[in-house]
């Protein structure tokens, strides 16, 4: 069942430990990919000094501030992009960071744009790391195709071009398949040292048996 635009107007530490288990399904020219969300991060609003909304309303991140169950897509480190859901009341700046996924379906496509990505990113051939993401062709598919949150939209295919999207449509979107979660561990955020006592909130979750989380 697609999640509806009901889940996502929950408080935000909800709906990031209640995104743990669905699945994230982007549907491209090539084919679908589907990754079972098994990390996530929450941002809450402008008292968060580690959310992008802490400085107030921006060009970048006016999608925070908008309906619930948008797509907010942002370019960090000058290479990566990350996805984030839009949650809670518009007007009031939340979302939730999807961090990392389990590859489901579309894993060798996963794997290609993988290889495309980096290869494009570097300026200069660097071989071992292209033969690490060749290696990911392994079977089960190898915990670093999409541990982390710019992996994550390389191997699915996320960039700008999706920043406001809903996810409520058909081309990104969330569904529940039914996954069982037996355990979730929260943790402080990943990145966020500078943001005060904010960088001290345990608002990451993750699945605690899941070997595809970024960092344990």
């Amino acid at each position: 069942m697609k999640l509806p635009r009901e889940f996502y107007q929950r408080p935000t530490l909800t709906v990031a430990q209640d995104l743990l288990g669905k699945c994230l399904i982007r549907r491209t020219g090539e084919g679908l990919l589907v990754g079972k969300i098994v990390e996530t991060e929450a941002y809450i609003g402008e008292n968060d000094l580690a959310c992008h909304a802490s400085r107030g309303k921006t060009p970048r991140n006016e999608v925070m501030f908008g309906e619930a169950g948008h797509a907010y897509v942002y370019f960090t480190y000058g290479m990566f992009y990350c996805l984030n859901v839009v949650t809670e009341k518009k007007g009031f700046p939340a979302a939730v960071l999807i961090r990392s996924v389990e590859p489901m379906e579309g894993i060798k496509l996963m794997i290609k744009n993988r290889y495309d990505e980096t290869r494009r990113s570097l300026k200069r051939k660097n071989s071992e790391r292209l033969a690490r993401i060749l290696l990911l062709a392994s079977d089960p598919p190898d915990p670093h195709i999409a541990n982390g949150p710019g992996k994550l939209c390389q191997a699915m295919k996320i960039d700008k071009s999706l920043n406001g999207i809903d996810f409520t449509g058909d081309l990104l979107y969330l569904k529940d398949r039914g996954n069982d979660i037996q355990e979730i561990v929260a943790t402080s955020r990943i990145g966020v040292e500078k943001a005060g006592e904010s960088a001290q909130n345990l608002w990451r979750f993750y699945i605690k048996e899941s070997k595809f989380v970024s960092k344990k």
